[in-house]
């Protein structure tokens, strides 16, 4: 291509990107740059703490200065697996404790999603998490890189949830002796409330042995949860990839089986059919499906006063849709409002203290994710 040439395409592609984002409803600001972002929570004095894959737990000011924490967990990092999820306490303030979801190593080649919790500690030269403890992981361990889930979320009654995805092996999703392909309800030390749905499960099925993990399980069914958001009457959405065609928006009820993999609105990667959730009433339905897909990452629901009219709605960060999905709900109805197109893989979007959008950028080719800043424009 001679330079005249490059120099038109140049300008053509700049001009079209420039246009893109007059028509998007928000300005966007970038803050700083991070190797493989997958999320981030604010801290109460307004930092972020911010998580790499490949094992770094960062504290990133407003203004893009980083600091690295010590004390993060060993991770076992590849395909989807690494360092993922950080929440705080409901009681942070005055327990400092953090929870990080992240992939861990098993004997044998095998792995699993887990969950820690630490002490975030800001003394000396750098902060650190210190007590780390292990307060719950995936069973069983198996092999292969993808699926993890482990989005992790506290509601008001202080009980921890955990997306388990069902590591690409399909029927642990139905099976009650797996955590994998569930959502989980626990107390925030890891141990299981009683009450459960399925806490008397064994004894209904005399058969069942292992490891009691059908105490942990609140439904079931599910492929790869990866946002989880309460709405603002205090209803649990969940968001998963689908296969071939068919990601989900489900409203998450107490022990409802969710159908994965015995239906699915997709299809096997292979052509294989699975046959669609209108087929099998006795398996719950999700209020949106998407093909094509959306490849969604993670979910939010807008709590703020900043962005007025999206109060109440849903916000997904996509991942081959490349921008963010405008959800609103109506009760236990859900429609897609709008697509913001962002130029990128959208790995985490999350409110901050002002109400403005923060947005982790997904790792670009050859380039760091970017994280963003966005604010409304002026009317």
């Amino acid at each position: 291509m001679s330079r005249q040439l490059f120099a038109l395409f140049l300008g053509l592609l700049l001009t079209f990107m420039a246009s893109a984002q007059d028509k998007l409803p928000f300005n966007t600001e970038e803050i700083t740059r991070f190797d493989e972002p997958w999320s981030m929570a604010f801290l109460p004095d307004g930092r972020m703490l911010v998580t790499e894959k490949k094992g770094r737990l960062l504290i990133v000011s407003q203004q893009g200065e980083k600091s690295l924490v010590g004390g993060a967990p060993d991770v076992d990092y590849g395909g989807q697996g690494g360092l993922g999820d950080v929440a705080l306490h409901p009681d942070f303030a005055n327990n400092k404790l953090v929870y990080l979801s992240y992939a861990e190593a098993g004997v044998g080649g095998v792995r699993g999603a887990a969950v820690a919790r630490g002490t975030l500690v800001e003394e000396g030269r750098r902060a650190q998490l210190q007590n780390l403890q292990v307060i719950w992981r995936q069973y069983p361990k198996v092999l292969g890189y993808g699926h993890y889930g482990h989005r992790i979320l506290f509601d008001n009654d202080k009980y921890l949830w955990i997306s388990s995805g069902d590591r690409q092996k399909f029927t642990p999703a139905q099976d009650m002796q797996s955590s994998m392909g569930k959502v989980l309800r626990l107390y925030d030390d890891g141990s299981v409330p009683k009450d459960n749905p399925f806490v008397n499960y064994r004894q209904e099925n005399p058969f069942v042995d292992g490891e009691a993990i059908y105490q942990q399980i609140w439904s079931l069914g599910h492929r790869n949860p990866l946002g989880m958001a309460f709405d603002l009457n205090g209803k649990l959405w969940v968001i998963e990839m689908g296969p071939a065609g068919g990601d989900e928006l489900n409203l998450i009820k107490r022990a409802a089986n969710y159908g994965y993999p015995e239906v699915s609105n997709g299809k096997h990667y292979d052509g294989r059919p699975i046959p669609d959730h209108d087929t099998e009433p006795q398996f719950a339905a999700p209020a949106i499906s998407w093909t094509p897909v959306i490849s969604p990452a993670d979910m939010i629901v807008y709590r703020g006063n900043l962005f007025a009219d999206w109060r109440g709605d849903a916000l997904v960060a996509g991942l081959t849709s490349q921008g963010i999905v405008h959800i609103k709900f109506d009760g236990e109805r859900a429609t897609e409002a709008a697509r913001y197109a962002m130029g990128a893989r959208i790995r985490k979007v999350t409110e901050g203290p002002d109400g403005a959008l923060w947005v982790l950028e997904d790792e670009r080719a050859q380039s760091e994710g970017r994280l963003l800043k966005l604010t409304p424009k002026r009317r």
